[in-house]
């Protein structure tokens, strides 16, 4: 039989990234918490947790909150179909959901919040890029996820959500310093490059696109979309851009595209898992119908 407050224990370090923090959350100590968490290691037989900072739950451990949180999703509809049961509710429920920060920058935003208008129900956001939120999905960190991989996850569903497009864009500054004689192979190897992190391959695949190059320029480092598109005005690199967020700027003169017919279209899919609750069908509707709003087809 699984103890579930020492489960809560975990669960609590995972999500909060500390004893220490965990220990707020929950009401007791660190030490009550550690004792917990050293407990139900020993009942199971395995490490849990790896110890750092932040902490991270080990494939057991990840495993054990996968099921942790199914469980709090079921027990979130059984208050709402007994109203007696209020009363023992530790607050709202919540969903914890991998999502790709563009897709927070233009579209997710309104399923969030018609999905939080509709249920009461509160999100825990987990920012990943697109190709690599399915691995949240697959580890137990999450119960759904936007992404970019359609490889079905086990033990959860896939619904096609449409493309975000992306244009490469610099301002009119910025391409007089480096394109001066035009966007070519030879000087897009020398313009510094906007990009969000090491496993963003947009402009690699742009760039392999409008010239066959394997591209090999200069970069910034910038794990925001909102500040990749701020230092793009200010100068600093070219970065590929959702349109929708780059569009008055475009028209106003502040950006420029450096190839206007050459766009990068990047399909999504909505996983979650196949557990059966009116909250997660409630989430997984809001998604469907906003990203068929906002979304290319494809």
């Amino acid at each position: 039989m699984l103890d579930y407050p020492s489960l809560a224990a975990v669960a609590a370090v995972v999500r909060e990234g500390s004893f220490e923090k965990a220990a707020a959350v929950l009401g007791i100590t660190p030490s009550a918490v550690s004792q917990r968490v050293k407990g139900l290691e020993e009942r199971v037989g395995a490490i849990l947790l790896t110890r750092g900072v932040p902490c991270r739950a080990t494939e057991v451990g990840a495993k054990l909150c996968a099921h942790v949180e199914q469980v709090r999703l079921l027990e979130s509809d059984v208050v709402g179909a007994l109203p007696k049961l209020a009363d023992q509710a530790q607050g709202p429920a919540m969903v914890r959901v991998a999502v790709n920060a563009d897709s927070i920058a233009t579209w997710f935003s309104a399923a969030a919040a018609r999905f939080s208008a509709e249920t009461g129900a509160l999100l825990d956001f987990v920012m990943e890029d697109e190709a690599h939120t399915a691995g949240r999905l697959r580890s137990g960190e999450v119960i759904a996820a936007v992404t970019a991989d359609p490889a079905p996850v086990p033990g959860c569903k896939t619904y096609p959500l449409g493309a975000i497009r992306y244009v490469a864009v610099a301002s009119p500054d910025f391409i007089t310093r480096f394109f001066a004689g035009g966007v070519d192979a030879q000087s897009l190897q020398q313009a510094p490059i906007l990009r969000f992190d090491r496993r963003d391959e947009l402009q690699s695949r742009w760039a392999q696109a409008a010239w066959g190059i394997r591209l090999a320029a200069p970069c910034h480092w910038l794990p925001s979309t909102q500040g990749m598109l701020d230092m793009t005005l200010a100068g600093l690199g070219w970065a590929m851009t959702p349109p929708v967020l780059a569009e008055r700027h475009l028209a106003a003169g502040r950006l420029v595209e450096l190839a206007p017919k050459l766009a990068i279209d990047v399909a999504l899919y909505w996983q979650r898992t196949r557990l059966a609750t009116p909250l997660l069908e409630r989430l997984t509707q809001a998604v469907r119908t906003t990203a068929a709003k906002n979304l290319l087809k494809v």
